[in-house]
């Protein structure tokens, strides 16, 4: 019993190399480009300026995935690409998808949000619109922000990036 507890005590700090974390490249035909130190010091200067990285993003991810607490970063991703449909029909079918997956009190990677924004949020789906997600996206924004950037920017995870010459990041990792 203990062996089979003991992975779920494994924090960020634990883990010797997150690339274990990131998906697979995808082909051969992936390229990859360096990441300077500078562009790894460059997202602790603000929450927006990882998440607009692909590279940081990739690395946050991977962060989340070991912390147990990834369903925050995938649902904000969802809603970036929500915000890009253009179609009622695919809107309606993007927003039950995400409603289902992330918000629903019985969803199976449930973000933490309050009773009203859910609220809110279970409304807007008889009528959806680009900019429906919006508000729960900036509370789980926010959230991430305040906790979980602050603990990425200290974790092993980000240290290491901050130590090493040159990493690869591959273009499709995220």
């Amino acid at each position: 019993m203990k062996t089979r507890l003991g992975c779920l005590s494994n924090k960020s700090d634990s883990y010797p190399d997150f690339t274990e974390f990131l998906p697979p490249a995808q082909d051969r035909a992936t390229r990859c480009r360096k990441l300077s130190k500078d562009e790894v010091v460059l997202w602790a200067d603000s929450f927006d300026v990882l998440l607009s990285n692909k590279c940081g993003l990739a690395a946050f991810r991977a962060f989340l995935k070991t912390e147990f607490s990834d369903e925050n970063i995938e649902f904000w991703m969802a809603c970036e690409e929500y915000k890009k449909i253009k179609t009622p029909a695919k809107l309606m079918t993007k927003i039950n998808k995400i409603y289902n997956e992330f918000i629903d009190v019985k969803a199976p990677r449930e973000v933490n949000i309050d009773f009203r924004t859910r609220e809110v949020m279970r409304q807007s789906l008889a009528e959806p619109t680009p900019s429906s997600l919006n508000e729960v996206q900036a509370r789980v924004h926010s959230l991430m922000e305040k906790d979980s950037y602050p603990r990425f920017l200290h974790s092993k995870i980000y240290q290491d990036l901050l130590n090493l010459q040159y990493t690869h990041c591959h273009r499709n990792s995220v």
